[in-house]
């Protein structure tokens, strides 16, 4: 799978592969390109449906790393795709929409499916330990009723997958997995935390 992008004005992925900003407008073509069920989930354009994202989202924060030098624009897709499956699970998508609930968790099981076999495609297995963890975790903080703290998992996540992981993101971790209180600031210690090569 190509991992090449869009050429063109202020906010396209260039051909050095340099992150744009577009992974939200990039998923939607290749939602409809691909066909079948998801193309037909598709929202309707506009009113701020696929719109470039802004700094906040982790598909722009993990695809700025090192780790994801020469290949920005294929990061910044895929973990969209993963993303927005969370978001299907637990939050508000931004590019598919369902009217029915169950309907909704197949749709966000079949977009984690087709990010981490982006990902996998480019041999990164230490990206899809990282994001795997993520979707776990975040889902146990989202059980917990703890929004926040899924919101700081998703970031230390991406930072994680863009810089490699550290002992600091390791550590909030199994603080999350033990149930313990502080476990939210080490997880947006961890965020901040300078991070290790892959």
């Amino acid at each position: 799978m190509s991992g090449g992008g869009r050429m063109g004005g202020a906010g396209a992925i260039g051909g050095d592969g340099a992150i744009g900003g577009e992974g939200l407008a990039r998923l939607r073509e290749l939602l409809r390109a691909e066909g079948g069920l998801m193309a037909t989930l598709l929202a309707p354009e506009g009113n701020g449906v696929g719109r470039p994202q802004d700094a906040a989202s982790p598909a722009v924060l993990a695809a700025a790393g090192p780790r994801a030098a020469g290949r920005r624009g294929e990061y910044e897709l895929l973990i969209e795709a993963i993303y927005e499956g969370y978001l299907l699970h637990y939050g508000t998508p931004r590019v598919v929409r369902v009217a029915e609930a169950d309907l909704g968790l197949l749709a966000g099981d079949q977009l984690y499916a087709i990010g981490l076999a982006r990902l996998v495609a480019l041999g990164d297995t230490a990206a899809v330990a990282e994001l795997a963890d993520t979707i776990t975790l975040s889902a146990l903080s989202q059980g917990a009723g703890c929004k926040e703290l899924a919101g700081a998992v998703w970031t230390a996540g991406a930072r994680a997958v863009g810089w490699g992981p550290s002992e600091a993101h390791r550590w909030a971790k199994d603080l999350l997995l033990a149930g313990a209180p502080e476990a939210i600031e080490a997880m947006r210690t961890s965020a901040r935390a300078p991070a290790g090569a892959a």
